[in-house]
């Protein structure tokens, strides 16, 4: 069976995601892969493996949202060289808190095999700080 080009692979993981299509998110991923999300966030770290990418990192971040309001993902742009993807998307929603989240995202995928290997993240943290953590105004 032929193997899925690199950028095919992170548009069909980034289009899964929009899409709400968890088995597809899932299968993007490599069982060993990585994902490097930055700043100082109750989630910055780096994720190390397939069910903590997806169980613990990606699953928490659908509570941040109102429960009437599911997190948008747009994919804006692609670009390739071999293994290395980069994608940009933008996220918006409602928090819990009720505050607006609208976030410009890029992620830098490395790809091998077919499966995503690495994801190193970069996004506005402080507008993640201000809306997704902060309180419910009062």
């Amino acid at each position: 069976m032929d193997q899925l080009a690199p950028r095919t692979v992170v548009e069909r993981y980034v289009t899964a995601i929009a899409d709400g299509d968890l088995p597809t998110a899932v299968a993007s991923f490599a069982e060993h892969a990585t994902w490097s999300y930055p700043g100082d966030l109750p989630l910055s770290r780096v994720w190390e493996g397939r069910a903590a990418i997806v169980d613990d990192f990606l699953g928490s971040v659908g509570t941040l949202f109102a429960p009437d309001s599911a997190l948008r993902v747009t994919l804006t742009g692609l670009l390739a060289d071999g293994p290395q993807v980069v994608a940009e998307w933008t996220a918006e929603g409602t928090a819990a808190n009720g505050a607006a989240y609208h976030n410009q995202c890029l992620g830098i995928f490395t790809v091998e095999d077919g499966l995503i290997t690495s994801v190193r993240e970069y996004l506005d943290t402080q507008h993640a700080a201000r809306t997704l953590f902060a309180p419910a105004a009062g």
